[in-house]
């Protein structure tokens, strides 16, 4: 099958270089723009176009889609019978989504029609779902509203967004070929949305890491998960911001003021949250590595009674 690929960050590169090795004929892959990346401004690919220069394959970035006639007639022009997306980061226009002789499909991070939009890994965790996966989708002018072709779950557990997000990856690299396999057969189902059940994934911004400790231990546990690895989690401690990676929520009651340190030994740092305690068990500090707490305590201190803020 010809096909298009468009698609930007590291979540895309296991759908784009399965779909290679099963033979497709990968007409161009879109990205987004390069960007100055990190403290020297270098200029860093896309992962998606460095994994589309090892594989010999034309790259395609388009400052904007809409409106760009030369790029739709681009498109147009290589004749797709289909266009697979996955987290290209801009909206497809109507022109672009008429294109292939079997639509445009997506790779969702989610069960939809539960968390549309940008961030359905990060969300999920952090609302306490018990389980996310990927879902295959024809691709409609609405945001992430279009008929599911396949969809496949997994437990979140105790899983960080980082590690759902490399697990999600590979699942719906699999899940992609089926789902090519079987529209190139004419046996693929279109299930519609429930709309009473659409929820959406908000993007997460910096500020999301930060820790309301007047929720439950759960739910601030789900939230480290959730903004793990970016933004983090975070507190401040005596004025410092205090990046928090793991924590165990416990059962212990509380009737101190919420963020406050109770006790602090080699296990962890015990907080009052909610009308509980949270256990801290792995924290970063300004200028310094990630540390479980009995790696930091043998150079540092960590006071009772500061109130984490």
């Amino acid at each position: 099958m010809r096909i298009v690929f468009m698609g930007t960050p590291e979540f895309a590169v296991p759908a784009l270089s399965e779909i290679a090795s099963h033979g497709h004929e990968i007409k161009y892959v879109v990205t987004q723009q390069d960007k100055a990346r990190d403290r020297g401004n270098k200029i860093q690919f896309t992962p998606v176009k460095e994994m589309a220069l090892t594989l010999g394959i034309e790259v395609l970035q388009p400052e904007t889609i809409k409106g760009n006639a030369e790029f739709i007639n681009k498109i147009r022009d290589s004749a797709p019978d289909m266009i697979v997306v996955v987290a290209y980061g801009k909206i497809l226009p109507k022109e672009i989504l008429d294109i292939p002789k079997f639509g445009c499909i997506n790779i969702h991070a989610s069960l939809l029609p539960r968390w549309r939009g940008a961030a359905p890994i990060q969300r999920a965790i952090i609302e306490g779902d018990e389980k996310t996966g990927v879902t295959i989708m024809h691709m409609a002018e609405g945001l992430d509203t279009g008929d599911m072709i396949l969809s496949e779950s997994t437990p979140i557990g105790r899983k960080t967004a980082e590690e759902l997000h490399k697990e999600l990856a590979n699942m719906g690299a699999k899940l992609i070929i089926s789902a090519i396999e079987q529209i190139e057969a004419g046996t693929a189902k279109r299930i519609k949305q429930d709309e009473t059940l659409a929820t959406y994934a908000n993007m997460i911004f910096k500020s999301d890491g930060h820790l309301d400790f007047t929720k439950t231990p759960e739910q601030i546990e789900n939230l480290i998960r959730g903004v793990n690895s970016w933004p983090g989690a975070y507190a401040t401690y005596n004025g410092e911001v205090m990046k928090i990676w793991e924590a165990v929520p416990l059962e212990k009651e509380s009737t101190e003021q919420t963020g406050t340190i109770i006790d602090v030994s080699d296990v962890g740092i015990e907080v009052a949250a909610g009308s509980k305690t949270l256990l801290i068990t792995e924290i970063q500090m300004p200028n310094k590595k990630r540390m479980k707490i009995k790696e930091y305590l043998r150079g540092n201190k960590i006071e009772n009674f500061v109130v984490l803020k």
